[in-house]
């Protein structure tokens, strides 16, 4: 469990509040993940837009693409939203922007339309992927800021079992009572049943998944009203009463702990300022800010590499390739693939977030997942599924090894790269950091999802082995190239020097004699 000393029993409470209400915007992305591929199988779907099965390839990848090249521009764009009115009206507005692209998408039978409705609903799921983990690790406390960053890709999981697909009406009613908003089976358990009941040509089989949309995305924008502003965006804007007050309510404290707090806030905020002046985009690239940049990106798109996103999107069709086309099964097994996913997300966020290295659980995770798809490809090369759906020895344990694989994803490379990538910039670099940083991952997500239906289609086994490579790959970047975060403030971390030594990059002391020298910032240590 997460360390909480010196921390009230409220302010903990508040804190969990902040990150379950803003990471609706990672349920919100992997309810759309869950249901987007599954909805362009329905023959109601295939019927209302006109596309014939010889396109339904082409049809999949742009409407799974699309949507990651708006979030992708939406990257950018919100970088001088947020840095001007604030993390939680960026968010709100993000909200009611996916909401528009939603409502579109729900009444159109143009797939014109509908790519435009995408593209328009990407741009708010993008943008709140940005401010998201940003507003997250400014407010949530150190001890558990890994902890509530995690949130974000256990609310994901959440998010991806809910797909009203395959569900009748009556249970996947039974779902949303039983299991509230987060509604624990979401995309891919309401895939596997609504087809039981409702006719295969009913056009509610693919507008009611679509539609819910809105709803998540509503209790995110009216979730916003009862969180205040961030105290290190408001101390940034010297408005410092304000940022007094957003502390002490975040803190449920205002004692010695509290103040101290607030001011390591302020100096650092300060430090930045100061030390630099007149800010330009090509900072990024400058100085110690070129390995802080290189590290947001890599992360995530290493993240994109492991695999996971595309078994996320394509889960059916990559159950195919393992059990065959024969029945349901290959939509049972994905939603059993998307119960364990939130299960291990859940025990990660509970027990390991905060209380092992991210260093060492990034590396870890990485070299067992390249075991796994390592000898899935190996087996599928060897014993190929039969296609009438038999289930057979070597069909039962390449499952098992997807199984392991997912777990392995959901105590690492899931849910650490967000609460990482807003942790290793200082405030003035923070907004622009993160943007470039998930703007990679959105990138990497649109080119992984608009190629793995080719993959799957034309080199079948040897997917499995590329994704094998390149988990090999990232362990050892995360072992060699990765920096040591876990259980520093964020202005501790700005001091380090982002090497694996983790050692500091400026000393104080010597910070302070450069001052009076005229040399700033640039007094490195020795």
């Amino acid at each position: 469990m997460a360390r909480t000393t010196g921390m009230t029993r409220l302010g903990m409470m508040r804190a969990y509040y902040l990150g379950a209400v803003v990471c609706i915007g990672g349920f919100l992305f992997g309810y759309d993940s869950g249901i987007i591929g599954g909805v362009l199988t329905m023959k109601s779907f295939e019927r209302d837009f006109g596309y014939t099965k010889k396109e339904a390839t082409h049809v999949s990848s742009l409407a799974v693409s699309l949507q990651q090249l708006g979030a992708f521009v939406a990257c950018f764009a919100i970088w001088p939203v947020t840095h001007r009115f604030g993390r939680k009206w960026a968010i709100a507005a993000c909200a009611l922007i996916f909401c528009v692209g939603a409502a579109i998408q729900v009444g159109t039978h143009s797939t014109t339309a509908f790519y435009i409705g995408r593209v328009i609903a990407g741009l708010g799921l993008g943008g709140s992927s940005v401010v998201v983990p940003m507003f997250s690790s400014e407010m949530t406390p150190k001890q558990i800021r890994g902890q509530i960053g995690s949130f974000y890709q256990l609310m994901y999981t959440l998010g991806e079992p809910l797909n009203i697909q395959h569900v009748t009406a009556h249970f996947a009613l039974h779902l949303l009572i039983r299991s509230g908003v987060a509604g624990i089976f979401t995309s891919y358990w309401l895939d596997y049943g609504v087809a039981q009941d409702l006719a295969a040509t009913d056009s509610n089989m693919w507008r009611i998944p679509v539609g819910l949309q809105i709803l998540w995305a509503a209790l995110l924008g009216l979730g916003m009203f009862t969180l205040k502003e961030s105290t290190r965006w408001l101390t940034a804007k010297g408005r410092h009463d304000e940022a007094w007050e957003s502390l002490k309510w975040i803190r449920a404290d205002d004692g010695p702990d509290a103040q101290a707090e607030m001011e390591e806030i302020r100096s650092g905020v300060e430090l930045e300022a100061h030390a630099r002046e007149g800010f330009h985009i090509a900072e990024m690239f400058q100085g110690d800010n070129t390995r802080r940049t290189f590290t947001a990106s890599a992360v995530f798109i290493a993240q994109q590499a492991t695999g996971a996103t595309a078994f996320a999107y394509y889960g059916p069709q990559y159950f195919k390739l393992l059990v065959g086309n024969k029945g349901n099964s290959d939509l049972l097994l994905t939603a059993i693939f998307g119960a364990i996913k939130v299960a291990a997300c859940g025990l990660f966020v509970l027990l390991v977030a905060d209380t092992v290295g991210r260093r060492y659980i990034l590396t870890g995770g990485a070299l067992f997942m390249a075991a796994c798809q390592i000898s899935t490809a190996a087996v599928v090369k060897t014993h190929p599924a039969p296609g009438d759906g038999t289930v057979t020895p070597s069909g039962i344990a390449t499952i098992a090894l997807i199984y392991l694989f997912v777990i392995a994803y959901n105590f690492s490379w899931g849910p650490l790269p967000w609460p990482y990538v807003s942790e290793i910039f200082p405030q003035r670099t923070r907004e622009p950091g993160i943007a470039i940083g998930v703007a990679s991952q959105w990138l990497f997500n649109f080119v992984f999802s608009l190629t793995t239906p080719y993959m799957i289609k034309n080199i079948k086994w040897a997917t499995f082995l590329l994704w094998g490579l390149f988990d090999l790959c990232i362990a050892c970047f995360a072992w060699f190239v990765l920096t040591e975060t876990q259980g520093r403030s964020l202005e501790e971390i700005t001091k380090l020097d982002l090497a694996s030594t983790g050692k500091p990059l400026y000393d104080e002391d010597a910070i302070a004699e450069g001052e009076r020298m005229g040399k700033g910032l640039d007094v490195k240590v020795s």
